[in-house]
Order: structure tokens, then sequence, then C-alpha cells
């Protein structure tokens, strides 16, 4: 009995963490969908993406401590609730405001929702053995939910209209609210200090202006006033944050833990793998659609060789960890990484579907053995009564990498792109076809089709050329990006990350649980 319902335990809190992380890719596919039925601008577009990001990455330190002291069954129903009843409202919205202001509080939702799965994991699996293989499987639902967004949203879009991706995820919430309700036990800081309010509204004050800095670089520029200003101010709160944490008795985040450097190697680690694989993600989604030329089905379906070796690297590395330590599987993984991220630079508008799947795979192995491990060593290094807002800082991390990484190499890719459109597309063309174009792929792709429309085939194939040329140019710029970021994070994890956890590390701590 006891058997059956650590399974269940194990089966609900994973299938949380995938609805929370399958929320951050599910919408990509949808977005040329949007366009033409809710008439989303491009900036509409990008803020129906990140307002889920940046609210996520607002308050899921916060909530972390909330759950600590408040209890952490109470936080993740709760989320729960905030993410059905918004998920509810994006699926029949009918305007782009009312869709990213629905994106904004499944962000809310979910932020009490993703730290909660992984500190009540910690809290009901205590032996190192037992909470690794847990963590294992808990990161192979994460890193499945991050890679199977565009299939589950092709599927649902091939059949359905764009909001039933919404609809499902809140069916979906809701069958597993059930389980948490039956199996999943409550459990708190056992000495329940009182809320610490300044804590609170710095960490969400510092995390959202800095997150809301990321998001609109691109748009805004990185060198621009408003940019600036958003980073400056997101660091200085978060210093100041760090000050009164100090100072405080029963602060929400004991920062003298990041002198722990298996702690803060490993987040390193995880925030650069989410970097790198979001940016990726990114680029690839394009890729397929625009240059392949596959539905948005079809696109999930071939990235489902990412999804299956995520999940496989991300048990096969926690096992590896206990064995042979964090250092040598996070570092392999990262070098791994490194490598299938330089070889996608090679694809061009000919490379053959077998030859990608074989490159998609190499990625999915490198990103389990870093993001399981590495989280298990994160986990590790926190007292169990502080694991909600420890696995809080692991969520953050992977947020503000994930944002960053779309944000820095989405900004790069597109400048180059936008470059070498402007140094080769004919002057021939009309001026409002080359304005259309120079922006996005998708839009000389749509001006070419309109060239076509008025018997211009020539141009329009022109066009289409040297629009595909200039965004394979910026894709192999951005995946360079990518891969040299990761292999020097690769190198500073092999000189950082203690090769075995000092003994209190991995030793469970005293902890409340109420069944």
């Amino acid at each position: 009995m006891r058997k059956y319902r650590e399974t269940m335990i194990l089966f609900a809190l994973m299938a949380t963490a995938y609805i929370v992380t399958v929320e951050i890719t599910i919408m990509n596919v949808a977005l040329p969908t949007l366009t033409r039925d809710l008439s989303a601008t491009t900036t509409q577009l990008q803020w129906v993406v990140d307002a889920y990001n940046l609210f996520l990455g607002a308050f899921v330190l916060a909530a972390g401590s909330l759950s600590d002291r408040q209890g952490r069954k109470g936080a993740l129903l709760l989320g729960m609730g905030i993410l059905v009843v918004a998920s509810l409202a994006g699926a029949w919205a009918e305007t782009s405001g009312g869709l990213i202001a629905a994106r904004a509080g499944m962000g809310l939702g979910a932020a009490l929702m993703l730290p909660t799965t992984l500190s009540i994991l910690a809290n009901a699996f205590t032996e190192r053995r037992a909470r690794a293989r847990a963590i294992g499987l808990w990161g192979a639902s994460t890193g499945l939910g991050v890679a199977t967004g565009p299939i589950v949203g092709g599927w649902l879009l091939g059949r359905y209209w764009w909001g039933s991706i919404f609809a499902f995820l809140a069916l979906l919430t809701v069958a597993v609210a059930a389980l948490i309700v039956v199996f999943v036990p409550t459990s708190r800081d056992p000495k329940t200090p009182p809320i610490d309010w300044r804590g609170l509204a710095l960490s969400i004050v510092g995390f959202g202006v800095l997150v809301l800095g990321i998001i609109e670089a691109p748009q805004w520029g990185w060198g621009e006033i408003s940019t600036i200003a958003c980073f400056a101010i997101g660091v200085m709160v978060l210093l100041i944050f760090i000050a009164v944490q100090r100072r405080t008795k029963d602060p929400m985040l004991d920062v003298s833990l990041f002198a722990n450097m298996r702690y803060t190697a490993a987040s390193c680690s995880v925030a650069i793998s989410f970097f790198a694989l979001n940016g990726f993600i990114f680029l690839i989604t394009q890729y397929m659609q625009l240059v392949k030329g596959y539905s948005a089905l079809s696109m999930g379906l071939r990235l489902l060789p990412m999804a299956g070796s995520i999940g496989i690297a991300s048990i096969v590395g926690a096992w590896l960890a206990v064995r042979i330590g964090n250092k040598v599987v996070v570092t392999a993984g990262l070098i791994l990484f490194a490598v299938g991220l330089a070889w996608a630079a090679t694809n061009t508008g000919s490379t053959a579907y077998s030859f990608m799947s074989i490159n998609i795979v190499v990625l999915g192995l490198g990103f389990g053995l870093i993001s399981t491990p590495a989280t298990e060593a994160i986990m590790g290094a926190v007292a169990k009564e502080k694991a909600g807002v420890g696995a809080a800082v692991n969520d953050a991390t992977r947020l503000c990498g994930a944002t960053l990484g779309v944000a820095v190499i989405g900004s790069m890719a597109s400048s180059l792109y936008y470059n070498r459109m402007g140094s080769t597309v004919s002057a021939a063309l009309p001026d409002s076809v080359i304005s259309a174009s120079d922006g996005s792929l998708g839009g000389a792709l749509e001006a070419a089709k309109d060239l076509a429309a008025h018997a211009d085939s020539e141009g329009a194939r022109q066009l289409s050329d040297t629009a595909t040329s200039a965004f394979l140019f910026s894709m192999q710029g951005g995946s360079l990006l990518a891969a040299g970021t990761v292999f020097a994070t690769a190198v500073m994890a092999w000189l950082l990350l203690p090769a075995r956890p000092r003994t209190h590390d991995s030793e469970p701590g005293p902890v409340e649980v109420a069944q």
C-alpha cells in the first residue's frame, strides 16, 4: 500500500510539473493562427508567449517561500485553481489583450505550482537514492513538457480551434488536482516562521523588472535607456533583497546557500541549459515550419525523439549522479549538448530529417544529463524544511535562463537576418515588399505569396530564396552562440561543481508532514 501511495504521489507531481512546463512551448505553434484570428501584431504575439514567463519568473520565489511557511499542498491546489480559471478565460478570449491577461494569470498559477511539486517530492523521498530517482522522473516530465509542447499544440490545432490548447490544459489540471487531493501529503517548515513581507515584495519587483527587461530588450534595443534601466533597477532591487535577507531573522531565502559551490554551480548549469534549449527551440520551430514546410503537428512529431531522449537521459543521469557524482555527469551532459548545438548550425534547406533526427537525439541526451543531476544537486544542498524556496530558486534560474535564451538568441538571429536581407534582397522589389520581408522569414514568405498572386513568379522565387538563405544564416549564428555558451559552462561546472556532496548536504532534515 505504501509503495502504491508513493507511486501515485510521484505520478501526480510529475503530471503537475508537465502541465507547467508544457505551457512554456505549447503556444509557439499557434502564433500564426493568432495572427489571423485575433489580428495580433508581432509585439502582441511576443507577449502572448512571454506574459506567462514574466509572471512565473516574478512570483516563483515568493510562492516557494509562502508554501514553506503556509503549507505546500494548499499552495499547489491554489495555483492549480488559478491556472484552470485563467486557461478557460484564455480559451475563449476574443482579443489579444484578453489572451495576454489570461496568460499572465496562468503564469501566476504556475508560480505557485512548480516549486511546490519539487519541494513536496524532496520531503516525500528523503533517502538520497530514492530522491535522485524521483527527481530523475520529475526532470523527465519537465523536459517532456518543454519538448512535447509543439506536439500537443499541433495536434489540437489540427482538429480544433486555437483555444482548445487552453481548454485541454484546464481539463488536465482538474484531473491532476483530484489526484493531488487524494494522494499527496502536505508539508511545511516545522518552525512556521512569520511571512517575510519585505523579502516577498523585493523578490517580486526585482525578478519582475529583470525578466521584463530581458523580454523587451530585443524590441527596445539592448543599448536603449529603457532596457538598461530595467536591468539596472532589477539588479539593484535584488541586491537590496540580498542585503535585507542577510539582516532578517527568518529570511525567505538563506543567501549564504550560494557559498555552497554544489548549489551555485548546479544552478548556473541549469540556467544555461535552459537558455540554450529555449533559444534553439525558438529557431528550430521556425526552421521546420517555414523552411522545411512541415505542418504544426508534423513538426511536433519530428521533435518527439528529443522528448524521448530527454526523458531517458534524465532518469539515467540521476542514477549516474548517485554512483559517480554530479560533476562528471553534468559536465559530460554540457559537452554533449554543446556538440549537438554546433551540429545544428550545419542544417540547410536540403538537410534530410534522418540526419536531423540524430542531431535532435544528441541534444536531448545532453540536456537530460544536465538538468536532472544538477537539480538533484540543488535540492540535496537545501534543508528539507526550506525545500520550497530552494525549489523556487531552481525554477527561477530555469525561467530566467529560458527567457534570456529566447531574447538573446532570438535577438541575435533577428539582427543577422535583417542585415543579411539588407545586403542581398533585390532592390527591384517594391519598398512595401522589402519592408514586409526584412523583419522575419514568415513575413517574407507571405510577401512572396502576394507577388506570386500578382503574376510576379520570378520575384516571388527570388524573395523566398533570399529570405530563406538569410534565415539559415541567422540560425547558424544563433546555434553557435548557444553552443559556445554551453561549452563555457561545461568548463565552469568541471572546475566548481564538487565531485560528491558533503555528508550534511545529502542528509534529510526534520520536516512536519500532514497526511
